[in-house]
């Protein structure tokens, strides 16, 4: 089902598509973004399937995915939009009822750029949504503190990078892992946002990761941050 938005279609607008097989979550959600004069609700879907055919379709700026639906699950849908080789990969966010950590670490290694759990505040839900807009990842904090723990032991299978980090890049990449915002990692360093977002650039092409969410979990893997405390819930 395609939402009225996208007749309208204000070209500045973040044009988001919402998946839910609840229609009055799809409608809260809609509720919400249309507060924001800067997004949009573009299209509906009542089940993963519809969710991949619509996404294909409307190429939506983001997509907001329920993890349990029919036909296709949440993180199905997360793989096939975004995940490992797709030449041409959708932001998504998943939002879920459901606070596991395996959904988290799936959902964010089938593609995500942001989990959220539906009770989050509504703020929350809009900042995830601009944040997967402007290429960042926003995961729910309490998801965040629970995924570090979880992914604490280093695989030995991550792949060093082909061209070595400098200290300055590894620690933007230690900053990031545990969740801090580019303006946070802006402040802990004393560095610009315009170099950060350079330093991130350069940490991208030299890991060869398309999002803040694949260094992160890059971080993870090497175990660059077992060492380190998770930020405040």
């Amino acid at each position: 089902m395609i939402g009225a938005g996208a007749a309208n279609g204000a070209s500045d607008s973040t044009r988001v598509l919402v998946a839910d097989d609840q229609e009055m979550v799809r409608t809260g959600f809609r509720l919400i973004l249309s507060t924001q004069p800067d997004l949009e609700v573009v299209g509906e879907a009542a089940d993963g399937a519809e969710c991949v055919e619509l996404a294909r379709r409307l190429r939506p700026d983001v997509c907001l995915v329920d993890i349990r639906m029919p036909k296709l699950d949440g993180l199905e849908v997360t793989r096939a939009l975004a995940g490992p080789g797709v030449t041409d990969p959708l932001r998504i966010v998943v939002v879920t009822t459901f606070d596991q950590d395996d959904y988290a670490y799936t959902a964010l290694r089938n593609g995500a750029c942001g989990f959220l759990l539906k009770d989050a505040a509504s703020n929350l839900l809009i900042e995830a949504v601009r944040s997967a807009a402007r290429g960042d990842a926003l995961v729910s904090p309490a998801v965040t503190v629970r995924l570090l723990k979880h992914l604490a032991d280093p695989n030995p299978a991550a792949p060093a990078p082909q061209h070595p980090l400098s200290e300055r890049e590894l620690d933007v990449v230690r900053l990031l892992a545990v969740g801090r915002t580019n303006q946070e990692i802006c402040a802990e360093l004393h560095l610009s946002l315009g170099t950060v977002k350079t330093h991130l650039g350069n940490i991208k092409d030299k890991l060869n990761v398309r999002n803040r969410v694949e260094i992160a979990a890059w971080a993870w893997d090497t175990g660059m941050i077992r060492d380190r405390q998770p930020p405040p819930t």
